[in-house]
């Protein structure tokens, strides 16, 4: 017998079957949860231990309770602008830092990017307590300001954008100083349009990454004004007991905005990291 079997005129391998069945169900794994969970959002209590994906009864109720709630509403909009602001600070601050050590000259400057990189082994919550005491010296805490301030730059960014940077030939550079351009002019006018598969990934990752932020929004805010989505969630939970209907229904709609920005743009994602693999 033949190791591949011809079918409708395409030779398919087993080993393509194998894979493909793997990925999948892998798939099928990672997607069931999300499924559940907007089933749950249109079901009554009675049904909420039922394993069906389909409602029998299906219900707006739980959609009307959350989004007639004031306070979820608050929630969204802190999560929003904070996730808006942090992405555009990223987005700057990243991309002037990873041009300047990618096409500047100058002493130190690897020290500079071994020094900024190093902080990529530093677990998150290792800086919990420099952030809260800083925080707290600066009178930050329980603030939008105290929520955002540990990402308004990253290491991950600076990285991804001097790897970019460095493959903008320097020529385009020089003619642009020829013509009269400043550094600032060469660096937005010039340099940045060439990036751009960069920034569209660093932006995408920035947003998401604030968007599902909860550790840090956590500890920082005591006042339910400054809740994020995330933390408003927990808050939310606890004040309506184990209504899973009602928690559900509020995590399907925090869900709603990272899966548009996914799907929207899905292309600049990939071609993002694969270009960073390569040029990496």
């Amino acid at each position: 017998m033949a190791t591949a079997t011809l079918i409708m005129g395409r030779r398919i391998r087993p080993g393509r079957v194998v894979a493909w069945t793997l990925l999948l169900m892998g798939g099928i794994v990672m997607v069931m949860p999300i499924l559940y969970m907007f089933a749950t959002s249109f079901k009554f209590p009675h049904e909420v231990g039922e394993l069906s994906l389909i409602p029998k009864e299906p219900t707006l109720e739980n959609y009307i309770y959350v989004l007639g709630d004031g306070r979820f509403f608050r929630w969204f909009l802190n999560s929003l602008g904070i996730a808006v602001i942090v992405t555009l600070s990223n987005v700057f601050f990243d991309s002037l830092v990873g041009y300047t050590l990618a096409k500047f000259r100058f002493r130190g400057r690897y020290v500079v990017f071994i020094a900024i990189l190093s902080t990529l082994m530093i677990p998150t919550e290792m800086l919990v307590i420099p952030w809260y005491v800083m925080a707290k010296t600066f009178g930050w805490l329980d603030s939008y300001w105290g929520i955002m301030f540990p990402g308004l730059m990253t290491a991950f960014g600076t990285f991804l954008m001097k790897q970019f940077f460095e493959t903008v030939p320097d020529d385009f550079l020089e003619a642009a100083r020829i013509d009269g351009l400043n550094e600032l002019q060469i660096w937005w006018q010039i340099a940045m349009p060439l990036v751009t598969p960069a920034l569209s990934a660093l932006a995408i990752f920035t947003f998401l990454g604030n968007w599902t932020a909860f550790i840090w929004p956590l500890i920082v805010t005591t006042s339910k004004e400054h809740y994020t989505v995330p933390v408003g969630l927990t808050s939310f939970s606890f004040e309506q007991g184990v209504q899973w209907e009602v928690i559900m229904t509020g995590a399907a709609i925090a869900t709603l905005p990272t899966l548009i920005v996914f799907l929207v743009f899905q292309r600049y994602i990939v071609r993002g990291v694969v270009l960073a693999g390569l040029k990496g």
